[in-house]
């Protein structure tokens, strides 16, 4: 099988493409525009024995899907599973954060993959047979001050995923999205010692689980998934989430503003 993984340079996009060659043998077209990118590229075939490429690409860019199919079409690259993963991440008052950063957001959140999946999908759904992996966020079902942009795009995607389901189902193409709480990254600005402490809890879950667990989903047809039973325990109580705690975290969290 041949796995195109966005946002691949580092974090579980690194670890989606890693446990794909490792564990599944998939051949791999990893996208990012980290500079990190050909270094995991080079370590994964090396390690792994299966056939890497790499293509930086900012995905914020207007034409960056159309891009990335041209891409697959001038190698000869047709996936037959594409995972959706690529996301930037900020904790700021909306009035407070420049537009590049909103725009950045958007586009990578909401056009990128809304386009990246229709471009894809069409191809799958000719052939009969795709998996695809949109990853959201707990926060899907948040209302929470600092990452509004955040967690609203992360909704876009868990409802578009979940009813290009019912669309794609008949095509013989599977689609799942993934709906982590805190994972152990670098993406929330945590000092190391939080992080740790976070996964000790349960609070946090480490990449590779993360990973595993998604594409065990998703090749079990699986329409969504949601890593950690902390987050199953959490989740009904998010939407009442009473308002005084939040303004009271909001005095204490400022410093990881970024």
């Amino acid at each position: 099988m041949k796995a195109l993984v966005t946002g691949a340079s580092r974090g579980i996009g690194e670890q989606y493409a890693t446990v794909l060659a490792r564990d599944y043998k998939c051949d791999l077209l990893l996208v990012s525009h980290g500079d990190a990118l050909q270094g995991v590229a080079d370590r994964i075939a090396a390690e792994h024995g299966v056939n890497v490429q790499a293509y930086r690409l900012d995905l914020s860019e207007p034409d960056a899907a159309e891009k990335l199919y041209a891409k697959t079409k001038e190698i000869g690259f047709e996936p037959d599973i594409l995972i959706n993963n690529a996301g930037v991440f900020f904790f700021n008052p909306l009035t407070e954060t420049d537009m590049e950063r909103i725009e950045q957001m958007l586009m990578i959140h909401v056009m990128a993959v809304t386009k990246i999946t229709r471009l894809f999908a069409k191809d799958m759904c000719d052939r009969k047979s795709g998996y695809i992996l949109n990853m959201s966020s707990l926060s899907t079902w948040m209302a929470f001050p600092g990452i509004q942009e955040y967690n609203a795009t992360k909704a876009y995607i868990n409802n578009f995923t979940r009813s290009l389901w019912y669309e794609l189902k008949p095509h013989g193409v599977h689609i799942i999205t993934v709906t982590p709480g805190m994972v152990n990254t670098t993406l929330y600005g945590l000092p190391e010692n939080l992080r740790t402490l976070a996964v000790k809890l349960g609070i946090n879950t480490p990449t590779e689980r993360l990973a595993k667990k998604a594409l065990r989903r998703m090749f079990h047809r699986r329409k969504k998934c949601m890593p950690g039973l902390v987050n199953h325990i959490f989740k009904p109580f998010l939407a009442h989430f009473p308002d005084w705690p939040v303004f009271l975290i909001m005095k204490k969290i400022g410093k990881y503003q970024k």
